[in-house]
C-alpha cells in the first residue's frame, strides 16, 4: 500500500451502490478522480448506477508486470461484479435479465477523452435477444449491441474507427436518413453483422462473445491507455506525473437510448465560458453519453427553449436541478456532471471539478465569497496567473468588425487569426515552421490532441459547448485556443 492512503491494506477493488461506497474522496489518489467521486455522491445519496473500482495500484503493477495482474485481484472483481448483480437483480452474460457495464478510466486529475471506454460489455448473440425481449425494444437492443461492437474492436482489437464509420455512413444512405439513431431496427440489425465482419476481416479473429472476455479485455486496454501517445502528450502539456497511473471504473448500465423517454447528458452548474450562475449544458435525446462528448452530434440545450431538457422532461429536470445545487454546496465549487434518463429515471454518473475560461474562473471566485460559500483566501487559490492572463486575450471589436461569413459557439476566450488546415498532421507541421495555424474538423477526437495544441482556434462543425474540444480548449489556460461548432456559412 501507497505510504499517505487511507484505503485498507491489500484492498483492490472498491464497490459503491444502493447500501453506500466504500471510501470517497479522501481516497482520490488510490480511486481515481472519477472513483472517488462516484463513491462521495453514493454517500450523499445521489441516484449513482452500482459498480467497482479497480484502484491505481492495480494499475502500476500492471505496468510494471508485464500486464500482469496482482494475484487476487481477478477473485476480487468477480466477487464485486455477483455483488453488483444483486443490487441490480441482473445476471452479467446471461438470463432473462442481462446485466450489462461500462469500463472506464479514472486519473487523478481529469484528462477529458485522453484515455479509453468501453459501453455495453457483457452483450453477444444470446444475451442482445435477451435485452430486447426485456425492454420490448429490439432497435435499442441492437444499437447497444453494435455500440459495444464498435468500440471494443478499436480500443481492445486495434481496428481503425474510421471502418465502422463508413459502415454506419452506407447504412444511413440506403435507409435514406442523415443520423444514426433514425435508422430503423432492420437496417441496426444488420450493421450489427457488418460491423462483426469488419473484425473478423481485419483482425483474422472473432469478435469475443464471452462476457467475461470482453470485461477483462476492456480493463486492459483502460490500463494500457495510460500510456498511449494521447495521453503521454495530454500529461506533458498539463504537468501531470507518469507514475499517477489510473483506476478503472466498473459500473452497471443505464441506458439514455432505448427510446424518447430517455435521454443522456453533461451540465455545469455555472457557465464555464463566462461564469454566470445559470445551469448550462447539453443533452440529446435516445443516446448514450459518448455521442454528447465526441461531438458526433448536435446538442441540445438543458434548460430554456422549447427543445430544452427542462421543457421535454419536465421530472427529470427538476430532480437534476436539485442534485446539481447539492453537489455545488457539498464541494462548494462549480461542478461538470454527467447524467443519464433511463425510461424517465435520472442517473448521475460523474461529478468533478469543472474547467474554466480566465473570466470564468474570476467572476466565480468572486460570487462564492458574496455567497459565502468560500473565504476570499480560497477565492484567491483558486485563480491561476495564467487564467488572469486570458482576460488579456486579443478580442473582435464589434462596433468596427467586418460583417462576419459564419457564426457559431465559443467555447473558449479570445479572437485568433491564421491558416486554415484540416489535417492534425499539417497543423503540426506549419506550426513547426512558425505559421499560425487553425483547426478544422468535422469532429475532433482524443487523436487529435497534438494539432489541438499547436492551434491558435478549432473549429468543428458538430458537437456542443460540453463536447471533448471544448473541455479540452478549457483546460488549456496558456493560449487562446477557442472552439466553435453548429457553423453556418452566411455569405
Amino acid at each position: 500500500m501507497t505510504r499517505g492512503r487511507k484505503g485498507d491494506r491489500g484492498k483492490r477493488v472498491y464497490h459503491f451502490g444502493a447500501g453506500g461506497a466504500e471510501g470517497g474522496t479522501s481516497l482520490r489518489d488510490l480511486l481515481g478522480g472519477k472513483g472517488a467521486e462516484l463513491a462521495e455522491m453514493t454517500n450523499l445519496r445521489i441516484p449513482v448506477p452500482p459498480g467497482f473500482t479497480i484502484t491505481t495500484e492495480v494499475c502500476t503493477h500492471f505496468m510494471s508486470h508485464d500486464g500482469a495482474y496482482p494475484s487476487d485481484v481477478e477473485a476480487e472483481v468477480d466477487a464485486h461484479v455477483h455483488r453488483v448483480e444483486e443490487e441490480t437483480g441482473k445476471k452479467f452474460g446471461s438470463g432473462p435479465n442481462p446485466l450489462l457495464v461500462s469500463v472506464r478510466s479514472g486519473a487523478r486529475r481529469s484528462m477529458p477523452g485522453m484515455m479509453d471506454t468501453v459501453l455495453n460489455l457483457g452483450l453477444n448473440d444470446t444475451t442482445v435477444q435477451a435485452l430486447a425481449a426485456k425492454a420490448d425494444n429490439p432497435r435499442f437492443a441492437f444499437d447497444s449491441y453494435r455500440r459495444l461492437i464498435q468500440m471494443y474492436a478499436n480500443v481492445v482489437m486495434g481496428v481503425d474507427a474510421a471502418l465502422f464509420e463508413t459502415a454506419i455512413a452506407d447504412r444511413r444512405r440506403s435507409a435514406g436518413v442523415e443520423l444514426d439513431h433514425l435508422l430503423p431496427v432492420d437496417a441496426v440489425r444488420a450493421m450489427v453483422d457488418d460491423f462483426l465482419d469488419i473484425v473478423r476481416t481485419h483482425t483474422g479473429r472473432e469478435f469475443p462473445l464471452d462476457p467475461r472476455e470482453q470485461l477483462w479485455g476492456a480493463i486492459a486496454a483502460v490500463f494500457k491507455s495510460w500510456n498511449s501517445p494521447r495521453a503521454i502528450s495530454y500529461r506533458r502539456l498539463s504537468g501531470y506525473p507518469d507514475h499517477w497511473g489510473t483506476a478503472v471504473n466498473v459500473q452497471a448500465m443505464v441506458f439514455g437510448n432505448m427510446g424518447n423517454d430517455c435521454a443522456t447528458g453533461v451540465a455545469f452548474t455555472r457557465d464555464p465560458s463566462t461564469g454566470e450562475k445559470r445551469f448550462f449544458g447539453e443533452y440529446l435525446v435516445n443516446a448514450q453519453g459518448e455521442d454528447v462528448v465526441a461531438g458526433i452530434r448536435t446538442p441540445l440545450p438543458v434548460a430554456d427553449g422549447e427543445e430544452s431538457l427542462e421543457s421535454r422532461m419536465p421530472g427529470a429536470y427538476a430532480e437534476l436541478v436539485e442534485i446539481y445545487r447539492k453537489l455545488e454546496r457539498h464541494y462548494r465549487d462549480m461542478q461538470d456532471i454527467e447524467f443519464t434518463i433511463e425510461a424517465g429515471r435520472l442517473w448521475l454518473l460523474q461529478t468533478r471539478t469543472g474547467k474554466r475560461t480566465g473570466r470564468a474562473a474570476v467572476r466565480i471566485a468572486v460570487e462564492m465569497v458574496d455567497e459565502g460559500a468560500i473565504d476570499r483566501r480560497t477565492a484567491v487559490a483558486r485563480v491561476a496567473p495564467e487564467q488572469l492572463e486570458q482576460l488579456l486575450h486579443p478580442a473582435i471589436d464589434a462596433e468596427s468588425a467586418p460583417e462576419p461569413i459564419a457564426q457559431g459557439l465559443p467555447a473558449s476566450p479570445g479572437a485568433a487569426s491564421g491558416k486554415v488546415v484540416f489535417a492534425v498532421d499539417r497543423a503540426v507541421a506549419l506550426a513547426g515552421e512558425g505559421e499560425a495555424v487553425i483547426l478544422v474538423r468535422s469532429e475532433t477526437s482524443p487523436e487529435d490532441i497534438d494539432g489541438m495544441r499547436v492551434a491558435r482556434a478549432i473549429l468543428t462543425a458538430t458537437g456542443g459547448m460540453t463536447s471533448h474540444a471544448a473541455l479540452v480548449a478549457h483546460d488549456w489556460k496558456d493560449r487562446p485556443v477557442w472552439f466553435q461548432r453548429g457553423w453556418q456559412n452566411q455569405a
